[in-house]
C-alpha cells in the first residue's frame, strides 16, 4: 500500500474481475466530493487462449482511458501512479470472482451451533459454501469422507467446542479430514489450506492429526463461549489464504497482486463490506440482494450484525427451472395479470434456461420474467431469514454432547418493521425497462413493512466500492450514495390483515386502514386515506443537484394496523423521494392474493396501473 493520506488521493481506479466480465471504474475528486467519472468493461481472460487475468483488466482500463481522456497505462501496459495532471491514478484496487470465486467447506461439531457459526464466517468472507460437515448431520463417516474427497474445495474451516469444553468431537472431525486426505481444486503440489477455529484445548491434538497432511492455520475460536460469536479472526484468515493460495494458482493473479494497493477481495465479500459500512455510517438496518443468472446473494445488517446467504439454486437464467420448481406454478402465476396455460408456461421457463442470455421480447415475456424474479427473491429471503438468527444454544445449560440432538431453530434477526433500506442489484432489477418495475419486484419479493427506502444499484459497482472502503471510506461512501445507488423512493406498507372475501357484495376491502398527510418540499400538502387492498403512488423526486427530496409524513394507521410504532399508533417522520416517489401499499401483511382467478387478474391490473408499472393500454389488452 502506498504511503498516501486519504486527503491526498484524488484519482482512483478500481476493477472487479467477474467470471465472464471484468469491470473497471474511474473515480475522481471534484471539488470536495468524490464522483464516478466513467466505467469500462471487457471479457475476463482466465481461460485459454489468454490464461492471464491481467489482460482483461488492461482491456477494461483501456476503455476507461478512451472514455475519460485520462492516460492511465504506460507504453508497457503498466498502471501509471501516482496521478499528475491528466495522467495516472493515485491508487488501484480490485476484487475477483473469476475462476468460480472462493469455494469452501466448513466442518463443525453441532450443525446448528458451531458449524453454523463457521458457515457464517465463510459466507461473510465472500465464499460459496459447498457443504457443511457436522458430527450430528446423520451421515456415516465413510459418506462424509467420500463427500470431502469428491468436492475438492479451495479451503476448509474446522470449528467446534467452546474454550475449555470437551475436545473429543472436534478431534474426531479432524481425524475424518485426515482420513479423507482432501486435495485442493486449483494447483498441483501444494497442500489444502485448513483453518482451525475451535476449542483452544484441542489445538495440539488437531496439529498432531492434520499437521502433516494439510496447510494448517490456527485462529481464535469462532464460538469461545456459547453466548458469543467471534467471526472476525476466521474471516481475516480466509481472506489472507484466498490471496496466498487460491489467487496465486489462477493465471495472471500473481502479477495482478503486485499492481493493487490493497489486497484483492472476493467479490461477494467486498459487497458485504460496503453494505456493512453504509449501515454503520448511517446507523440504519439494511437488506441488499444481488440476483444473478445462477445464484441469489442476500446481505443484511440487523442490530449491527452482518449476515450473507447464497441461494445457489435460485437464479434468473441457468437456475430458472429450479425457481419454478421450488416456488410452484401457483406462486409464480399469482403475479401474472393474465391467464396462461400450464404448457406454455413451462415452455417459457425451459427456453430461458437453454438460452440464458436472451431478454424478454414481448410484454407477456417481461411480466412473466419479473414474476419469476419475485419468487426467486422471496425464496432466497426465506433461506436468509432462517440463517440470520440469534445465536443458538445459549439458553440451554447443557454440554455439547447433550446438544447433539438439537435441531436448527432460533429467532431470526430480520425485522421488516425496523428495516430502513432495501437495495437491489443484478440484471433483472438494475436493467428493468421502468424503475417502477424494480420497485414492485422488491416490494413483492421482500414484503417490507412500515416505512422503507427502496433503491437499486445502477451498474453494480458495489464490489469495487467495498474494497475501496478499506483504504478510503469517504470516497467509497460518497460514490455509493451519489452514483452507485439509484434512489427509487419510499414504500409505506401498514402491517396487519383483514379477512377479505373479494367476491362478496360487502366489499370489505373498501375499509380504510391508513390516513396520511405529506408536507411536500414545495409547500404543497397531500392528504388522504388508503383503503385495504389498494395501492397508490405520489411523485417526490430530486433537487437540482440530484439529491432525493424529503417530505414530512404523518401516518395514522387504523386499529389493527402498524406502520412502525405499534398497532393504531401515529407515526411522524421524514421520508425520501426518488425515481418512483412515494408508494403506499395497502395490501396488508401478511399479503394474501385473491384466490379467484378472475378477481386476482383484475386486482393485479389495478395495482400495476396505479403504480405505472407497465403501460396502461398494454395491460388492458392482455
Amino acid at each position: 500500500m502506498k504511503d498516501l493520506k486519504p486527503e491526498d488521493i484524488n484519482v482512483i481506479v478500481a476493477t472487479d474481475c467477474g467470471s465472464t466480465t471484468t469491470k473497471a471504474i474511474l473515480i475522481e475528486k471534484r471539488g470536495d466530493e468524490y464522483r464516478l467519472i466513467v466505467r469500462g468493461e471487457a471479457p475476463t481472460t482466465v481461460e485459454a487462449p489468454f490464461e492471464d487475468v491481467t489482460m482483461g483488466v488492461l482491456n477494461s482500463v483501456a476503455e476507461v482511458e478512451e472514455l475519460s481522456g485520462r492516460k492511465i497505462l504506460d507504453e508497457k501496459g503498466a498502471i501509471i501512479s501516482p496521478a499528475k495532471g491528466n495522467v495516472g491514478t493515485d491508487i488501484y484496487v480490485s476484487t475477483s470472482s473469476a475462476g468460480g470465486g472462493l469455494q469452501m467447506m466448513v466442518a463443525g461439531v453441532v450443525r446448528s451451533m458451531t458449524a453454523e457459526s463457521a458457515e457464517r464466517a465463510a459466507l461473510g468472507a465472500g465464499a460459496i459454501v459447498m457443504d457443511v460437515i457436522a458430527s450430528n448431520d446423520k451421515r456415516l463417516p465413510h459418506q462424509q469422507i467420500q463427500r470431502i474427497r469428491h468436492l475438492r474445495p479451495d479451503m476448509i474451516v474446522l470449528s467446534g467446542g467452546i474454550d475449555g469444553g470437551t475436545t473429543t468431537h472436534v478431534v474426531e472431525l479432524a481425524e475424518l479430514l485426515s482420513a479423507a486426505d482432501p486435495k485442493p481444486r486449483l494447483g498441483i503440489g501444494y497442500r489444502l489450506p485448513v483453518i482451525y477455529a475451535g476449542n483452544v484445548d484441542a489445538r495440539e491434538a488437531i496439529k498432531n492429526t492434520l499437521g502433516d497432511k494439510v496447510d494448517l492455520t490456527i485462529v481464535d475460536n469462532i464460538r469461545p463461549v456459547l453466548e458469543r460469536e467471534n467471526l472476525f479472526p476466521a474471516r481475516e484468515k480466509i481472506h489472507d489464504l484466498f490471496m496466498e493460495h487460491v489467487m496465486a494458482q489462477a493465471p495472471g493473479y500473481k502479477k495482478l497482486m503486485t499492481w493493487t494497493d490493497a489486497p484483492i477481495m472476493p467479490t461477494p465479500g467486498a459487497v458485504g463490506l460496503i453494505m456493512k459500512k453504509i449501515a454503520d455510517e448511517e446507523g440504519i438496518e439494511v437488506v441488499g440482494v444481488d440476483i444473478g443468472g445462477a445464484t441469489t446473494d442476500i446481505f443484511s445488517v440487523f442490530q449491527g450484525t452482518f449476515n450473507r446467504t447464497v441461494s445457489a439454486n435460485l437464479g434468473m437464467s441457468y437456475s430458472v427451472s429450479n425457481v419454478f420448481a421450488e416456488a410452484g406454478l401457483n406462486n409464480v402465476m399469482r403475479w401474472v395479470p393474465f391467464h396462461m396455460n400450464e404448457r406454455d408456461l413451462r415452455n417459457r421457463v425451459k427456453n430461458k434456461m437453454i438460452r440464458p442470455t436472451t431478454i424478454p421480447q414481448t410484454m407477456e415475456d417481461l411480466i412473466f420474467e419479473q414474476a419469476i424474479a419475485k419468487e426467486a427473491l422471496r425464496l432466497a429471503f426465506i433461506q436468509h431469514k432462517s440463517f440470520a438468527t440469534v445465536l443458538k444454544g445459549i439458553q440451554q445449560q447443557r454440554t455439547i454432547a447433550d446438544a447433539f440432538a438439537q435441531t436448527a431453530g432460533g429467532l431470526t434477526l430480520v425485522n421488516m418493521m425496523t428495516l430502513n433500506m432495501l437495495i437491489g442489484s443484478g440484471g433483472v432489477l438494475s436493467h428493468a425497462p421502468r424503475r417502477d418495475q424494480a420497485a414492485l419486484m422488491l416490494i413483492d419479493g421482500f414484503m417490507p413493512e412500515g416505512v422503507t427506502r427502496l433503491s437499486v444499484d445502477s451498474i453494480f459497482m458495489m464490489p469495487q466500492l467495498g474494497v475501496l472502503s478499506t483504504v478510503h471510506t469517504k470516497a467509497a461512501v460518497e460514490v455509493f450514495n451519489k452514483d452507485c445507488l439509484i434512489h427509487l423512493g419510499t414504500c409505506i406498507a401498514p402491517a396487519g390483515e383483514l379477512k377479505v372475501d373479494y367476491s362478496s357484495t360487502t366489499r370489505r376491502e373498501e375499509k380504510e386502514i391508513l390516513k396520511f398527510k405529506f408536507h411536500m418540499p414545495n409547500g404543497e400538502t397531500i392528504e388522504g386515506t388508503l383503503k385495504y387492498a389498494e395501492m397508490k403512488k405520489f411523485p417526490l423526486g430530486f433537487d437540482d443537484k440530484g439529491v432525493p427530496l424529503k417530505a414530512k409524513a404523518t401516518l395514522e394507521p387504523l386499529r389493527g394496523f402498524d406502520v412502525g410504532a405499534g398497532k393504531g399508533t401515529k407515526v411522524e417522520k421524514e421520508i425520501s423521494g426518488g425515481v418512483t416517489g412515494i408508494i403506499l401499499d395497502g395490501r396488508g401483511r401478511p399479503f394474501n392474493v385473491p384466490v379467484d382467478d378472475k378477481i386476482r387478474v383484475q386486482k393485479l391490473k389495478e395495482w400495476m396501473i396505479a403504480l405505472e408499472i407497465y403501460p396502461k393500454e398494454a395491460l388492458e389488452r392482455l
